[in-house]
Parts: C-alpha cells; sequence; structure tokens
C-alpha cells in the first residue's frame, strides 16, 4: 500500500532562463534606489492625497477616472503602515518621517518591471523569434520615460502592466483555440483577459481603447470560427457564451467591485461629499448624517424643510429668502416687482427654511396624525423666518428677462394679487400616489397659474449683483417637454413643525431635529450616482507649465520636470529615449508602407511572402499598431490638459512593432547572407546607440549623480526641453 515511498518523488521543471534574467534585470531597473528622492515629484501630491483619505476612511470624488488604481496605491500605503497624515501641498516637499516612501512607490515600480517580461512574452505568443521578443523586452528595459514613470506614486506603470497582461492573455487564449477547446489553460487565460481589461478600465478610463480593441479582436475571430463548418452549433454556441462571459459579464462585475470596496472603505464625509446628492451625503458618517439622521421620512402639511437644488452647479445652494426687496429698476433701465428676494444660497443658513402649508387651511403646524403631501398635491411654501409666501408672476427676471421673476409676496395694494400656488411632482416617482419623501424624493414646483418651474437660473455665471449678495438666482421657467437638474430638488433638512406662533417658530428652527428615521442607498445607486459624478465632473482646465499637445508627443518635443534638488543641479526628468522613440516612428512607417505594398501586389495576385508569414505579419500589426492607435488616437478628441506620460501606453504599443519589423526585414528582404550579416551589424550599432542614450540621460532618469550646469546644457537636445538650470 506506502510502495510508492520507495521511489523519491521526483519534480521537473522547465526554466526560461531569458524570461528570469530580463525580470531580475526589471526589478533593478525599477526598485534600485527607489525611496529617492525622498520627497513630492510631481503628481504624487495629488495622488497622495488620496492615499491619505484612504486611510483616514474619508469619502472623495477622482474626476481623472475609478477608484481602482488609487486603491491599489492605497494599498501600499496600508503596508507600510501609513497613518495617512501628511500634508500633501507642494511638489518637492520632504517626507515626515511617518510616510513609508518605498512602500508607497513599491506597486507601480512592480508593475513597471514586470512588464519587461510580458513584452517578451507577447511576441513570442506572437510567434517571432526569441532573439526578436527579447529585443522588444530589452527596448522597454532602457526605455528612460517608463523607468521614470514607474518609479514614483503614479498609475501608468500600473495600467501598461494590466493593458500588456490583458493582450499577452489574448494571445495565450487564441494559441490554445487551436487544438484545446475548454480545457483548464484555455479558460484561465479567456478568463484573465477579461480579468486584465476590467483592471486596466479600474485604473485609468484609457485602459478602455485596449479593452475595445481587444474585444474587437476576439470578435473578429470568433466571425472566424462561425465559418469553420468542423464546428456543430452547439459547439459556436458555448464558445459564444464563454466569450461573453469572460470577456463582458466579468469585467463588468470586477468594475462593480471595484466601487463596492471604495465605497465600503470610504464610509467617513469629507470635503469632497458635497458635490453629492442630499441622500448620498446622508449615508456617510458624520457630516450631513449628523444633521439629517433622526429626520421624519414622509413631507407632510405643516413640515418646516430646506431644499437643496438637485444640478449642484455652479456650486450646491438652497432655497433661500431674506428681507431684502428687488429693486425698483434694474441697471439696464427694467423694472421689477419690487418684492422680496429669493435666490439660492450656497451656505446653509436659516433664511433657508420653508413650510408646506395646505392652501386651504391657516395652520402652519403638522397635524396629529401628520398629513402626507403627496405626487401632484397644491401646497404653499411659507418662508420661515418672514413667513411670506414663495410667488411668482409675468414679471421678467433680474438676469434672465425671458423667464419670469420668483419672489416672497408683498402685499402693496396695487393691482398685482399673490399667485403662491405649487405643485409638486415627485420626478423619481414609482406610482401617482407617492409621498413626497425626504432626501430620497426629487420634486419639480410647478406654478399653478402660469405652468413655469422653480429652477436655478441657467444663465451662466447668473450670480446676482451687489443689492442681491452676489447669490444665485432663482427664477420662474416655462414648463416644456425638457428636463433639467436645475428644476430639481429635494427636501435635506426636515421637522415637524409644531409651534403656530412665530416667535417660538424661530426658536424651533435653530434648533435639531430629534426623530430618528435611518435613510440608506443602495450600493446600485450610490455607484450610479457616483459614477455619473465621475463622468461629468469637470475642472476647470487651466494651462500648465507641462501641459502638450497630442502632436508633441510623437517627436517628443516636450518633457517635464518632475523633481528639482532644493541645493544641487540633480532633477529629475519624464524624458524618453531618444532614439527608441524615433525607431518607433520609423518602425510604425515601415509597417505600414509595407503592409500596403503588400496588399496591392496580392490584390494582383503577387505573393511576396507565404500565407502563413503573411498572417502572422497582420497579426501583429492588429495587437501592436492598433494598441498605437486606439491609446494615441483619442486624445485629439479629447479636451482636457494633455501631459506627455499620456503617451506612454500608445508608446509601448510602438515599441513591440520595432523588433517586429527588424525581423521581417532581415526573413524577407534580405535575400543573401551578406545581406544579413550587414543588417544584423547594423542592428546591433543600433541597439548600442539605444543603450549609450538609455545611460546618458540615466542621471535625470534616477536624479543623481547630480550633473553641473555644463552637462545639463549638454543634455537639452532639443530648444524645447526645459532642463532646468539654478542661477548661480
Amino acid at each position: 500500500m506506502l510502495g510508492f515511498l520507495k521511489n523519491p518523488v521526483v519534480v521537473t521543471a522547465e526554466i526560461n532562463m531569458n524570461l528570469m534574467a530580463l525580470t531580475v534585470m526589471g526589478l533593478i531597473s525599477r526598485l534600485w534606489g527607489l525611496s529617492y528622492p525622498r520627497a513630492v515629484v510631481f503628481d504624487e501630491v495629488y495622488y497622495g492625497q488620496f492615499v491619505s483619505l484612504y486611510m483616514k476612511r474619508i469619502f472623495f470624488v477622482d474626476d481623472s477616472g475609478p477608484p481602482f488604481g488609487h486603491m491599489l496605491l492605497a494599498l501600499g500605503g496600508y503596508l507600510g503602515g501609513f497613518d495617512g497624515n501628511f500634508l500633501w501641498n507642494r511638489i518637492g516637499a520632504e517626507y515626515s518621517t511617518n510616510v513609508p516612501v518605498r512602500s508607497l512607490r513599491l506597486l507601480p515600480a512592480l508593475a513597471g518591471a514586470l512588464c519587461v517580461p510580458l513584452a517578451y512574452q507577447i511576441l513570442v505568443e506572437l510567434k517571432f523569434s526569441h532573439c526578436a521578443a527579447l529585443g522588444a523586452a530589452l527596448l522597454i528595459l532602457l526605455e528612460n520615460s517608463l523607468i521614470t514613470q514607474s518609479r514614483f506614486m503614479l498609475l501608468e506603470s500600473i495600467l501598461i502592466f494590466f493593458i500588456l497582461l490583458a493582450v499577452l492573455s489574448y494571445l495565450k487564449f487564441y494559441n490554445l483555440q487551436r487544438h484545446s477547446f475548454f480545457s483548464g489553460s484555455w479558460w484561465f487565460w479567456l478568463l484573465l483577459t477579461g480579468v486584465a481589461c476590467s483592471c486596466a478600465v479600474g485604473v485609468k478610463y484609457m485602459g478602455l481603447f485596449t479593452y475595445m480593441l481587444l474585444l474587437a479582436v476576439a470578435g473578429l475571430h470568433f466571425w472566424q470560427m462561425i465559418g469553420d463548418q468542423n464546428l456543430s452549433n452547439v459547439s459556436l454556441i458555448c464558445h459564444f457564451l464563454a466569450r461573453g462571459l469572460a470577456l463582458i459579464i466579468i469585467p463588468v462585475a470586477m468594475y462593480l467591485s471595484f466601487f463596492y470596496v471604495h465605497l465600503t472603505l470610504l464610509y467617513r464625509s469629507g470635503p469632497h461629499d458635497q458635490i453629492m446628492t442630499s441622500a448620498f451625503q446622508a449615508s456617510l458618517e458624520g457630516g450631513l448624517a449628523r444633521i439629517t439622521q433622526g429626520q421624519p421620512l414622509e413631507v407632510a402639511y405643516g413640515s418646516q424643510i430646506t431644499l437643496r437644488n438637485v444640478l449642484g452647479k455652479p456650486m450646491q445652494c438652497w432655497l433661500h429668502s431674506h428681507t431684502n426687496t428687488y429693486p425698483i429698476r434694474y441697471e439696464n433701465g427694467r423694472g421689477s416687482s419690487h418684492q422680496q428676494q429669493v435666490t439660492c444660497y450656497p451656505f446653509k443658513d436659516v433664511n433657508n427654511w420653508w413650510i408646506v402649508k395646505d392652501p386651504g387651511m391657516q395652520q402652519l403646524v403638522v397635524s396629529n396624525p401628520p398629513r402626507p403631501v403627496r405626487h401632484g398635491h397644491i401646497v404653499q411654501l411659507v418662508h420661515g423666518i418672514t413667513t411670506r409666501y414663495l410667488n411668482t408672476h409675468d414679471v421678467a427676471a433680474p438676469l434672465s428677462p425671458h423667464s419670469q421673476e420668483v419672489s416672497c409676496y408683498i402685499d402693496y395694494n396695487i393691482s398685482m394679487p399673490a399667485q403662491n400656488l405649487w405643485r409638486v411632482e415627485i420626478v423619481n416617482r414609482e406610482s401617482d400616489t407617492d409621498v413626497w419623501k425626504t432626501i430620497l424624493s426629487e420634486v419639480r414646483f410647478v406654478h399653478v397659474n402660469t405652468s413655469a418651474v422653480l429652477k436655478v437660473s441657467g444663465f451662466i455665471g447668473a450670480s446676482l449683483p451687489e443689492w442681491g449678495y452676489r447669490q444665485l438666482e432663482v427664477v420662474g421657467e416655462k414648463l416644456s417637454k425638457g428636463y433639467h437638474q436645475s428644476m430639481v430638488w429635494n427636501v435635506e433638512e426636515h421637522r415637524y413643525g409644531k409651534s403656530q406662533e412665530q416667535k417660538e417658530r424661530e426658536v424651533e428652527l435653530h434648533s435639531p431635529t430629534q426623530m430618528d428615521i435611518s435613510k440608506n442607498l443602495s450600493f446600485m445607486a450610490k455607484f450610479t450616482e457616483l459614477q455619473w459624478k465621475i463622468l461629468t465632473l469637470k475642472n476647470e482646465d487651466t494651462e500648465h507649465k507641462y501641459s502638450s499637445s497630442a502632436l508633441d508627443w510623437i517627436t517628443m518635443d516636450t518633457n517635464i520636470a518632475y523633481w528639482l534638488h532644493p541645493t544641487s543641479g540633480a532633477q529629475i526628468h519624464l524624458l524618453g529615449n531618444v532614439v527608441t522613440w524615433a525607431s518607433a516612428n520609423i518602425a510604425a512607417v515601415v509597417y505600414m508602407c509595407l503592409s500596403l505594398w503588400y496588399l496591392v501586389r496580392r490584390r494582383r495576385k503577387i505573393y511576396d511572402i507565404p500565407e502563413d508569414k503573411w498572417q502572422l505579419w497582420v497579426s501583429a500589426g492588429g495587437i501592436c499598431v492598433g494598441g498605437w492607435a486606439v491609446n494615441y488616437l483619442p486624445f485629439f478628441l479629447m479636451e482636457k490638459t494633455l501631459f506627455l506620460y499620456h503617451y506612454l501606453p500608445a508608446l509601448t504599443f510602438q515599441i513591440l512593432l520595432i523588433p517586429i519589423v527588424l525581423q521581417h526585414l532581415s526573413d524577407h528582404l534580405c535575400s543573401s547572407l551578406l545581406l544579413k550579416s550587414m543588417f544584423s551589424a547594423l542592428t546591433v550599432a543600433w541597439f548600442s546607440s539605444v543603450y549609450l542614450i538609455y545611460c546618458t540621460f540615466s542621471p535625470v532618469t534616477y536624479g543623481e549623480p547630480s550633473l553641473s550646469v555644463a552637462e545639463l546644457k549638454a543634455l537639452r537636445w532639443k530648444d524645447s526641453w526645459n532642463i532646468l538650470i539654478r542661477k548661480q
């Protein structure tokens, strides 16, 4: 029974020494001296503040993309024991002792290092020689810009890692497709493709470009499978479902999981949550939740409420009034009603409180039992402090003459009767009998007499003049079929009014609520709102000293100074290997010219290369040229501040194309042994120049050694490069 123990257990393994050596060299090049400089380097000042917020569990919104990349950076901080206490306010600021610099930079550096063996394996899976694969890996290894970007707390190296992993996984899956359907390894590489794509998109939305490319390639390959008569209909359906599961369903589920973890970790209120809806803010610990906890859920006649505009632009604001009136005449000579001003005020204030009144009754308190207000009910809104009724009439608004003025009615005993009836319309109702709910209900107020809708003015920069204290204009917009968030309001603070006397009511309006009813949003509701904010929230794009256009990137006419030593000439720049960048451009042009030449000749039934080599050539171009195009061309359509590092994913694909073109030229255009020998010698000389340029610019890649003024001037190969030279 124990006979198997008579012989030793032997495990054999094949080790690719090329791959091992490349991995070690990649790790050395990216991890060496990782904690230098011990100061904030360029965009570390941006990402670092999010890491600190993760450490403190404080909610934030970053309009640059999804949260997965930020969470990976925060993971580095967590593993290093970072407590989040550091003021990220200045590039070049020295890190305090509590900041684990090496740990924070470790994951981007590891991702950058692993891109080297990934490049090698991609070319092997594309069926090119190990020599070409080795060349691609070494070019990635010696690319100064990729080294610089991967050695700091930045996201591009992580993005490129997941992009290359997705490409490699799909190529391995596709190569297994030919002889082992639905095997364990087949499923592994297919599923890993979807996972890597989801992670790439989760780091930055730029990952979506490569994801779309791989979906297109997968769709093309499946289209070719449909024509295979050896596959049954059932088999084709299974293949389709497998791809749908791995490449669509799993990535979507993972993308949602990134937000789930993000929202689970960040449960505390902070400065960023003010742009979210009241319901979202109330779901966070502290902040608005401390104010709204225990509020009555259903708005009733007699309720005291504050109304927040849902749009939140140009800033969050609440429906507001005060004792001041509109001027009799505006600066342009137009007249007003001289009624009490109604505005949208961007701060919490006692003048933001309103009382929901039943037009058929005089009382301003909630009855027992409360009578809830429902969709379609007619109400009057009474300003809590001044007790005047919200009103609109056929008088032009101060800044928006095509809209109606909104005011609180003052009876001047003239022929202008009050028009203060409003119909409550719940926009997000489930039925026409829905009750108006605190925080959860989004409502429009439609004026009964004129059908105008209460809204924050759409006029750009619609802040009232000095007489209106620069508060935002509120108008009555004629009801139209269109819908805009500026017309929608939600109850943020709410209490049941108990005091009929005005002085007692004023005291009540200053008092916190006491009732205990919680209002929690579901994950999908929070995800939908946060995702919409990320996609639509736009910071003001200002011209940056180191911003550039997409055209500048191809020829590297720009650079970015990442860090400058406070006393010496030591500095770090995002600068690429000039020879590699130029060679990548040439390789792309050569590939496209050769492809066009082959296509024309094939149309004439002239086949310059065998069919299998042609298919290899096309496949390589689809991945490398396609990857470059989808990661570069969209930037011409983007209205955002662009930097050189945005080009790095496209550059990576272009670099992979260089050894592909070189091998093709050697195999198919160098017909004699002499030509092959000469071409090989030129290739070695060219690669030596790549290494020489890498060494030349390594002082501004790694930040040491410190260079003299003359040495720095010698590195300024282009007038457009901003090499920093300290004044003597």
